[in-house]
């Protein structure tokens, strides 16, 4: 379905990101994978390009606008293209909300939601011409929150919107946005997770990384374009369960 197709994955060289590169190489796309981490990025890069894959690694600082420039500018020259943006980096500092300076909250906006917008935009530049899909990872903490989580919430809360506002401006251009909101994605071992935290959710389990992957292929599929300027929350059921204390 993806074969001679290039997506772009932001923050993709661990977690929920990683999960990502790798069903689109399995779907036979080309992959270029951009993210700060340079040993996991090159491994997963390395890896799999051993298995046939193409995939492409990037350095890239998603804060800084002639890094993301750099980085549509390298994948058109190398696959001639973008078919699908994946804009899933993302940072989860949680901070007392008396102790957060003015920087650290900046970081998180910079870093979550200004890079959605930066990239979303020079992008679609070359995607005007043949149209594709973008993605946004936002999560269910736009719509619930722990306390001192402001930053992170306001980030993701702020990506829903942007996705829908994006939506609307790329519609003529045969762009269609979407976003995904992760619940609980559990992105270490398995075995620290209790029989109660699988409780928790009515699909009887915690969340992985291919769920969010699964999610995003489907959204990207050019048969699933009627889907358009929509968030899919990915949650096993967790943020619709009604909870008493008793």
């Amino acid at each position: 379905m993806f074969q001679n197709k290039t997506v772009i994955v932001t923050g993709g060289a661990n977690g929920i990101g990683r999960s990502i590169v790798q069903a689109f190489a399995n779907a036979f796309a080309n992959v270029v994978v951009a993210d700060v981490d340079v040993d996991a990025g090159k491994t997963l890069e390395k890896q799999l390009l051993a298995s046939g894959k193409h995939v492409f690694f990037v350095e890239t600082d998603m804060r800084k606008e002639e890094e993301i420039r750099r980085l549509v500018e390298f994948t058109i020259q190398k696959y001639g293209g973008i078919d699908v943006l994946v804009n899933n980096v993302g940072i989860s500092k949680f901070i007392p909300l008396f102790e957060m300076s003015v920087a650290e909250w900046d970081n998180i906006l910079n870093t979550n939601l200004r890079s959605v917008f930066l990239c979303s935009k020079e992008a679609a530049r070359f995607m005007k011409e043949t149209g594709g899909s973008i993605i946004n990872i936002a999560s269910t903490r736009a719509f619930m929150s722990e306390p001192n989580t402001e930053g992170y919430a306001a980030s993701k809360g702020g990506i829903i919107a942007l996705t829908h506002a994006l939506a609307a401006s790329l519609s003529p251009y045969h762009i269609r946005v979407n976003s995904v909101s992760p619940g609980w994605i559990h992105t270490g071992d398995k075995s620290a997770l209790s029989e109660r935290d699988h409780k928790q959710h009515w699909s009887g389990r915690v969340g992985e990384p291919f769920d969010i992957a699964r999610a995003c292929l489907f959204l990207a599929n050019p048969e699933n374009d009627f889907i358009n300027g929509e968030n899919i929350t990915v949650d096993g059921g967790m943020t619709k369960k009604m909870i008493y204390e008793e």
